[in-house]
């Protein structure tokens, strides 16, 4: 997606976005859910994280996670393994 590919640029990231517009992988990982904004109810994403390893094993995964400080935590659990 050309967001990616910009938002991957103006960051100088060294690894690959990922994309799921046909929400496939959404479905697989369970992460559609009910969300409630402002009494209005619509579907969306969950935000959570999967640690996968080199095996395509998940290890671990964090659901419903909030933004502020999750980084910090699973790059410590990250550098453990």
């Amino acid at each position: 997606m050309p967001s990616h590919i910009k938002f991957s640029q103006k960051l100088n990231l060294n690894f690959e976005l990922l994309s799921d517009p046909d929400k496939e992988i959404h479905a697989m990982f369970g992460v559609i859910k009910e969300k409630k904004m402002y009494g209005k109810i619509s579907m969306g994403t969950e935000r959570s994280t999967f640690i996968i390893d080199e095996n395509q094993v998940l290890i671990k995964e964090y659901r419903n996670v909030k933004a502020k400080g999750h980084a910090e935590q699973v790059l410590e659990e990250v550098k453990e393994l």
